[in-house]
């Protein structure tokens, strides 16, 4: 999300739905087909990026709030068909008895086994991200964001970086819910609801939406306060969340990565 809103600009309102339907191909293919989970997570990424396409090709061509709407749509559409597709997705009961991850024949059963498979993860798609970025192909996402009439000016195929971008990121997306089902065993449509596609955003926004490093600051800091402090809060934890985002917005436009700078400026001064 942050490379998608970061770094290429474009609002994404409905990535929970992408999240959601990583966790439940992977949870359908595994409880019903009897697949092998590795090979879930790869068919649910597909799924993902055949979908991310899809929408994205007509969604991308919209700008600002227009954008923003179809995404938010998108968002809640997914959702309404996990709920409905009771058949598949166990409705809004959930899903249950999906099967854990084992590597080599060694069961990841335990929090600090499957913590450091999630951070191994984590590491792979930050290093090849960080690459992407200072790739060519980044330094277009970056005049796509700056100014999409000069970007076209210099030859950048807008349309195609977009969906491009855009696919990448519910390929992450996908592959996240699908860790998150395997080791949950159990999942839900109230897990990818519109609160949490904007919880993302509160991340990114908290780290530094124009930064790799913050959004990996901004998801550790969101996840510290709704396990620790936030949950007391119960049904108006949203509005702290909706507080936090427009303080943020407001006096640290960079995020928590561009403090430092912005301390060493005052100094100079």
């Amino acid at each position: 999300l942050s490379l998608l809103m970061g770094y290429a600009g474009q609002i994404s309102l409905g990535h929970a739905a992408f999240f959601g339907i990583g966790a439940y191909v992977s949870g359908i293919l595994t409880t019903q087909y009897g697949f092998n989970p590795w090979l879930c997570m790869l068919l649910a990424a597909l799924a993902a990026a055949a979908v991310a396409a899809a929408v994205g090709g007509p969604a991308l061509r919209l700008k600002g709030h227009y954008l923003a709407m179809a995404t938010l749509a998108f968002g809640i559409i997914v959702n309404i068909v996990f709920r409905e597709e009771a058949r598949w997705t166990g409705g809004p009961d959930g899903m249950i008895n999906i099967p854990g991850l084992t590597l080599f024949g060694y069961a990841l059963n335990s929090v600090t086994k499957y913590y450091y498979l999630v951070w191994a993860v984590v590491a792979a798609a930050f290093l090849f991200t960080v690459h992407l970025i200072q790739s060519p192909v980044g330094r277009a996402l970056r005049a796509i964001h700056t100014s999409e009439p000069a970007a076209a000016a210099m030859g950048i195929p807008i349309s195609h970086y977009k969906v491009v971008v855009f696919t990448f990121s519910a390929v992450l997306a996908a592959l996240a819910g699908s860790l998150y089902a395997h080791y949950m065993n159990f999942i839900n449509p109230a897990t990818f609801d519109l609160f949490f596609s904007i919880k993302l955003i509160i991340m990114i926004a908290l780290g530094g939406m124009h930064s790799i490093w913050g959004a990996v600051i901004g998801a550790i800091l969101v996840a510290f306060l709704s396990l620790e402090w936030l949950h007391f809060f119960e049904e108006f934890e949203i509005v702290v969340y909706g507080a936090v985002l427009l303080l943020v917005t407001i006096f640290l436009p960079g995020g928590l990565v561009g403090v430092p700078a912005k301390l060493l400026e005052r100094m100079r001064r």
